[in-house]
């Protein structure tokens, strides 16, 4: 025991020798292994799949702007049917106002359309066969009182009666000629187009006037929702004396829920309406929600460089909220049963002579490829590379075109 411990012993020397022998052997041996085997490189297989390219971008949530309900004539609030938070469709009753004076505004209107009405019924029912007939007297006395002209001055000239008789049939035609005009103008005064019942019929129209805006006044004293909505607030308790003007509620209309964002414009010709997209809330990011593109601005904007896109949300899930931060990918390609591989294999994949490192035959070759589409980290790879194909990665820049190596998955020790 002592010996060992004596770094100058025998023993102690013996054992360090074994121990450095030992070492470089299993250096030379790993060494040896690479030469003969190949350096182990982390490789990606190349597989057919699917691929989605999508375009991302973040933007805000827009739904439809609240509306306020209000009051449009001075009164007190009788009832309140609805409660914050309640659902309501359009027409409902949201306030009820004292109507006493306006329901008796009302009635009094009525009862002068009624009178306005009698008076037509009375022209057309009444006065215009009265005149008919007056008229018909009239002219039935005309001839009378002239036939008894003739006579008069038939016995004037033989000398049987003197000339005050002649005067006096005279007379009796002027009268009854006379009472024939007036009994003509009465018939024309009664008639559909006449003047007294022009009058009557004004009087008619304005008495229905008066009553409709009687009736108007009386719709005021309801308010009522004018959209589909959810009544988000409230600011008015029965006993209140509302003004014109004032805000009494806030309705939030039932209505397309938008998702607003800015697109960089190097990527406008993908765009297209139609396009479908997933989204998500930054407040909510495990959740997720379908969109459809349905507007692209037709302007640009040169500051950002962007332009606004708005997608259609059809059944936002109630925890949107007006101006929310979301994000969208927009679905602007898709390729099935396509070659595909990670984005992480690809070098120079911008350049017009994109390629890759694949093992073949145990050496890293270079291959020229054609790309496709992009997706989430993967793409697309139409020439230079088959299914089963192994690449390596990108991030071993240390491994040189023709360099014997050895392939092990990706992530693996």
């Amino acid at each position: 025991m002592a010996l060992i411990q004596n770094p100058d012993s025998p023993v102690w020397r013996w054992l360090k020798r074994g121990l450095l022998a030992a070492l470089v052997l299993a250096v030379a041996g790993v060494a040896l292994r690479n030469v003969i085997l190949g350096t182990p490189v982390e490789a990606y297989q190349a597989v057919r799949s699917d691929l989605v390219q999508s375009v991302v971008a973040s933007g805000r949530i827009m739904t439809p702007q609240r509306v306020a309900v209000g009051a449009v004539i001075t009164g007190r609030v009788e009832r309140i049917p609805v409660q914050e938070g309640q659902s309501v469709r359009r027409g409902d009753i949201l306030v009820a106002l004292d109507d006493r004076d306006e329901r008796a505004a009302v009635a009094q209107a009525r009862a002068a359309v009624a009178q306005a009405e009698a008076k037509v019924r009375q022209l057309r029912e009444l006065g215009l066969p009265a005149a008919e007939q007056g008229l018909a007297q009239a002219q039935a006395n005309l001839t009378q009182a002239r036939r008894q002209y003739e006579r008069a001055a038939d016995l004037k000239a033989r000398g049987f009666v003197s000339q005050s008789a002649l005067d006096d049939a005279q007379r009796n035609l002027d009268v009854a000629e006379s009472q024939l005009r007036a009994a003509k103008l009465q018939v024309e005064s009664n008639s559909a187009a006449g003047s007294e019942f022009a009058v009557a019929q004004t009087a008619l129209e304005q008495a229905r006037a008066s009553l409709g805006v009687a009736q108007a006044k009386l719709d005021d004293t309801v308010i009522r929702a004018p959209v589909d909505g959810t009544l988000i607030a409230r600011a008015v308790e029965p006993g209140n004396v509302v003004q014109p003007g004032k805000e009494l509620m806030a309705l939030a209309p039932a209505g397309e829920t938008q998702v607003v964002v800015q697109i960089d414009e190097k990527n406008l010709a993908q765009l297209r309406v139609g396009q479908k997209a997933l989204g998500s809330a930054d407040a909510f990011p495990r959740e997720r929600f379908a969109a459809e593109l349905v507007y692209i601005n037709p302007g640009i904007d040169a500051l950002r460089g962007a332009v606004e896109v708005k997608l259609r949300v059809a059944d936002p899930p109630e925890y949107l909220r007006q101006d929310m931060t979301v994000s969208v990918d927009i679905e602007v390609a898709r390729s099935a049963g396509t070659v595909v591989v990670p984005a992480e294999v690809v070098r120079e994949a911008n350049s017009v002579q994109p390629w890759v490192l694949a093992v073949d035959g145990g050496r890293a070759m270079r291959r020229a490829v054609k790309l496709g589409l992009k997706g989430d980290g993967r793409m697309e790879v139409l020439e230079g590379v088959a299914p089963g194909d192994l690449l390596v990665s990108a991030a071993q820049p240390a491994v040189k075109i023709g360099q014997r190596v050895r392939a092990i998955a990706a992530g693996r020790p």
